[in-house]
């Protein structure tokens, strides 16, 4: 891909010595992009050196008007039902877990482009708590709690916890 016609500046020799981007560092470029694009069209304009958590908040909810997951409403028969029968007036939301992913590579993204991490607007608690908000009231609305993954154990502890019980069973 060329990069004619976008006003990058960059060499077409730079750019072909340049390794292409992992499809993660694509779309947190993209997204990093999206977001400057969303502060620039605030009125007024904001800078991202000015830019709060409140700023990610809106953001956020500006993003779920283009989502793809239908929510169902308190009053929706569908509610609470994880294969609903038939269609509905629901709105389409972002999913929690696109959300959480968006967040985590701005929080990134504002690092690398020379923001403090004390100072970082994604890594803030409110953040955090909106993410889970919405996470619970998706596994509400679909009926399927929420279980956080658990970790798996690395084949290396298993081996060594396999030896430890094994060395005091023979005791």
């Amino acid at each position: 891909m060329s990069n004619s016609g976008r006003g990058e500046g960059s060499s077409s020799a730079a750019a072909a010595a340049a390794p292409p981007l992992s499809r993660y560092e694509s779309q947190k470029r993209r997204d990093w992009n999206t977001f400057g694009q969303y502060l620039q069209n605030q009125r007024p304009p904001l800078a991202v050196a000015e830019c709060n958590y409140g700023h990610v908040l809106e953001f956020m909810r500006y993003l779920n008007q283009f989502g793809k997951t239908k929510v169902h409403m308190q009053g929706c028969v569908f509610f609470g039902q994880p294969e609903p029968a038939g269609p509905c007036t629901c709105p389409l939301r972002q999913a929690w877990g696109s959300l959480d992913a968006l967040v985590g590579r701005l929080r990134a993204a504002y690092e690398e482009n020379g923001g403090a991490q004390e100072t970082n607007p994604f890594a803030n608690g409110a953040i955090r708590v909106y993410l889970r908000e919405v996470r619970d009231s998706q596994a509400k609305a679909r009926g399927i709690p929420y279980r956080k993954k658990k970790k798996r154990k690395k084949a290396s502890e298993t081996v060594t916890s396999t030896f430890h019980s094994m060395q005091h069973s023979e005791v």
